[in-house]
């Protein structure tokens, strides 16, 4: 199998699935400290879908460090390809999600003043949607990787 940044039992992977672990709990903390996020579905999507990413990213960030510490490969294709399609999925419900609270943001500040009318904090909404973005493009790299060292 390929070595690739990010490959599954490296550093550079362990240090990919602790950034999306990272930024998924900051978002996830972020949004929940925002008064008001309860009331709005693409929000409470947000959450639910972070807290998946984060999850799956803390479970291969275990896997990653008990294979570095033992010095084993996991580039079996049955284990790449559990992983392959962990990571598609959980980067498409990330983009999706922050997609969604992106838009309700959006019209929430720039198109109806909704934020000046109403106490909610669109300030925290977006930065918590900031970063699930990020989230999201550190996912797609983690996939993208899966990707190749499957082909």
């Amino acid at each position: 199998m390929k070595k690739m940044i990010g490959s599954p039992g490296t550093v550079s992977g362990l240090m990919l699935r602790l950034g999306q672990c990272a930024t998924a709990a900051a978002s996830i903390g972020v949004m929940v400290s925002a008064p008001g996020f309860s009331s709005y579905t693409a929000f409470c999507f947000l959450v639910a879908s972070m807290g998946l990413q984060m999850i799956w990213s803390l479970g291969l960030a275990c896997l990653d460090v008990y294979a570095i510490r033992r010095r084993s490969d996991l580039q079996s294709p049955i284990l790449l390809s559990l992983f392959a399609v962990g990571d598609w999925v959980t980067a498409l419900l990330s983009l999706a999600a922050a997609c969604s609270s992106g838009g309700v943001t959006v019209l929430f500040t720039k198109d109806t003043l909704f934020c000046k009318q109403a106490s909610l904090s669109c300030n925290w909404f977006q930065i918590s949607v900031g970063l699930a973005f990020f989230n999201w493009g550190l996912a797609a790299i983690s996939s993208h990787a899966m990707f190749w060292i499957l082909i």
